[in-house]
C-alpha cells in the first residue's frame, strides 16, 4: 500500500495529528518541529506522544517526516545566524525521540555568496556537532530548486555534505520533485535517468522520503513554486510513474501542494488509484 500523506499542524498536539491524518486516508504525516517561520518550539507532552506511538502502531503508519523551519541557514554568513540553526537543530534532534525512528527534513541553506564549497563545509560542520551516535532520527537533506544561493541544488553538492558527515549512517535524502524538476532535472521524460545519476552520485539507499509536488514552471526554472498534482508541468502521468516506481514506491510520500485538508484528501485517493 503506497504510504502517503500531507503536512499537518501541531497546534492540537499529536495524537490530533495522527487521527486527522487517518481521517483524510494517511498512514504518514509530515510536521514541523517548531514554528516554521520563528524558532519557538511547544513543549511536548508524553503522554499526548504516546498516544500518538499507539496509533501509529494499530494503523500501520509509515515513517514521519518531520521538517525543520525555514528560518534556518546553517551556512549563513552570519555566524549568529549558524548558531541559531545549531541550536535548533541540537534540540530538535532531542524532541524527535518523542516519535522514535522518525526522519527530519532540513534545507541545506543559503551560502550566501560565500561560494558553494564554503555551504557544504558549513552545512557539514553543523551536522557534526548536533548528530549523536544514539539518536534514532535520521536527518534528511532535502534536494533544492536551485533559486539564489541555494546550496543543493545538484546530487553532488547533497554528496559532498554526506561524505563530510562523521555520523554519515544517519544521513540521507528527501527528494522533492518540484524541486528536482525546477533543479533541471528532467523527471517528466528521464525518471529513470535521473534515479539511476542518484544512485551513481549519491547511493539510491540514501533516498528516504519523496515530497509529491507539482511545479509552476518548467523544467530548469529554478524558482521553486509548488502546484497541485496534475495541474502543473510535471504532470499526472508523470506522478503515475513515480508512485509506482520500483525504487521509489514503498518511500513515505509527503504532499507539500497548495491545499488544505479537502484537496489533501482528495489527491491522496488519486495518488491510492495511481498506484494500483
Amino acid at each position: 500500500m503506497l504510504t502517503i500523506g500531507c503536512h499537518l499542524s501541531t497546534s492540537k498536539g499529536y495524537l490530533a495529528m495522527g487521527k486527522t491524518a487517518l481521517g483524510i486516508g494517511a498512514n504518514t504525516f509530515a510536521f514541523f518541529t517548531r514554528n516554521p517561520r520563528g524558532g519557538s518550539a511547544k513543549a511536548i507532552d508524553p503522554a499526548d506522544a504516546a498516544a500518538l506511538r499507539e496509533l501509529l502502531t494499530a494503523n500501520n503508519f509509515g515513517t514521519l517526516v518531520a521538517h525543520a523551519p525555514y528560518t534556518l541557514n546553517p551556512c549563513s554568513d552570519k555566524p549568529h545566524a549558524r548558531e541559531f540553526a545549531r541550536e535548533c537543530m541540537a534540540d530538535d534532534l532531542v524532541r524527535m525521540e518523542a516519535v522514535p525512528g522518525s526522519y527530519y527534513n532540513f534545507h541545506p541553506g543559503s551560502h550566501v555568496k560565500q561560494g558553494a564549497d564554503v555551504g557544504i563545509d558549513l552545512i557539514a560542520g553543523l551536522l557534526n556537532e548536533v548528530l549523536r551516535p544514539q539518536q534514532t532520527t535520521t536527518v534528511l537533506l532535502e534536494t533544492m530548486a536551485g533559486k539564489g544561493t541555494e546550496v543543493g541544488r545538484t546530487f553532488e553538492e547533497l554528496a559532498a555534505i554526506i561524505e563530510r558527515v562523521e555520523l554519515s549512517d544517519h544521513m540521507g535524502v528527501c527528494l522533492d520533485t518540484c524541486h528536482v524538476h525546477d533543479g533541471g532535472y528532467d523527471i517528466v521524460n528521464n525518471l529513470d535517468g535521473v534515479l539511476d545519476e542518484f544512485d551513481r552520485v549519491i547511493g539510491i539507499e540514501r533516498l528516504r522520503a519523496v515530497h509529491l509536488n507539482d511545479s509552476k514552471n518548467p523544467c530548469g526554472a529554478h524558482k521553486d513554486r509548488h502546484e497541485r498534482i496534475g495541474e502543473g508541468y510535471i504532470g499526472l502521468e508523470a506522478f503515475e510513474r513515480i508512485v509506482t516506481h520500483p525504487q521509489l514506491r514503498d518511500l513515505p510520500f509527503i504532499l507539500e501542494t497548495p491545499n488544505e485538508l479537502p484537496g489533501y484528501a482528495a489527491e491522496i485517493e488519486l495518488l491510492r488509484k495511481l498506484a494500483g
